[in-house]
């Protein structure tokens, strides 16, 4: 079932008591008569009778956020909504980060996009998605290679995995993740670049399992559609290593890092984050961006989860 907005909520409310309201209004008219017109007795010299004021109304915030977030920004969103009682949040979305623009680009609304990719992010301006004034970059992030808590595997370099003896599980062409690994694994002969670029030249992406044919992870590499189904399929066996952000190791159990991927031989992992251009509460999610990286608070809860801020 669809989770109304605030404005829908208190729209069904009103319909619903619109009933209530009509009967209520003639059984005490003539109450109401006399009422006011002692009030204009008592008050007319004083300006009259005093409107109610408004009550405060909750802003509800949709947020799309790459799906490497999931368990970090539920916590930032428990803490927002405990220090600002008049802000909630619809069921976040997090998908990878290519999914969530083809989402808003196809008319799904959201207040707020967190890519865990700048190119993406890119992409999202170029389509007029976001409002490019408001962007940031939130945090950063560390590429590397996982491998089952009880794996014999002990240490990797990219030089074993070029060797062929294990089995890879890598993002698809639509997770960030995926193409930062990609981009890595074309400096070892393990990825073909379409043009025929390697390391952070190259935007690592290719045509699905083709992209290694003819090296030595032909057949080898499990592709899958987030960060953290790439995680989950080092924890359940289904391959040897991963290549995940050492945020996502906080959020999987029976998982570690067996060797961390120079960040020279991929583009920067930056996560950011702008309201979208077609939000109704551009002021709300523009403040809430802002807390998560000023915050005291928000700031311990990223780190806790294994992400690094952004230099300001």
């Amino acid at each position: 079932m669809k989770k109304l907005t605030a404005k829908e909520k208190r729209m069904k409310k009103l319909t619903a008591n619109r009933d209530v309201r009509r009967a209520t209004r003639r059984a005490f008219a003539a109450v109401s008569a006399l009422l006011l017109a002692g009030a204009i007795g008592l008050f007319g010299c004083a300006g009259g009778v005093q409107e109610p004021e408004p009550e405060d109304e909750t802003v509800e915030l949709q947020v799309f956020a790459a799906n490497s977030l999931s368990k970090a920004l539920e916590d930032i969103q428990a803490l927002y909504v405990q220090q600002n009682p008049g802000i909630t949040f619809a069921d976040t979305q997090y998908l990878g980060s290519g999914d969530l623009n083809a989402q808003l680009q196809a008319g799904a609304y959201a207040d707020l996009l967190i890519s865990a990719s700048s190119g993406k992010m890119n992409d999202a301006a170029d389509a007029g998605l976001v409002d490019s004034s408001t962007r940031f970059d939130l945090f950063v992030n560390d590429l590397v290679m996982v491998v089952a808590q009880d794996s014999d595997i002990q240490s990797l370099t990219l030089e074993d995995i070029a060797s062929g003896k294990y089995t890879v599980a890598v993002g698809d062409d639509s997770v960030p993740a995926g193409n930062y690994a990609n981009q890595a694994l074309s400096t070892v002969g393990c990825f073909n670049d379409p043009e025929g670029k390697i390391g952070a030249e190259s935007a690592g992406k290719a045509n699905g399992a083709d992209a290694y044919a003819g090296t030595p992870l032909e057949g080898k590499v499990n592709l899958q559609a987030s960060a953290g189904n790439v995680c989950q399929q080092v924890a359940i066996d289904a391959v040897d290593v991963a290549f995940v952000y050492s945020s996502d190791v906080h959020r999987f159990e029976g998982v570690r890092v067996a060797g961390v991927v120079d960040g020279s031989l991929h583009k920067s992992i930056v996560y950011p984050g702008a309201v979208c251009s077609v939000s109704e509460n551009a002021e709300a999610a523009n403040a809430f961006l802002n807390w998560t990286v000023t915050d005291p608070e928000a700031i311990a809860l990223w780190q806790s989860w294994g992400f690094e801020m952004a230099a300001s």
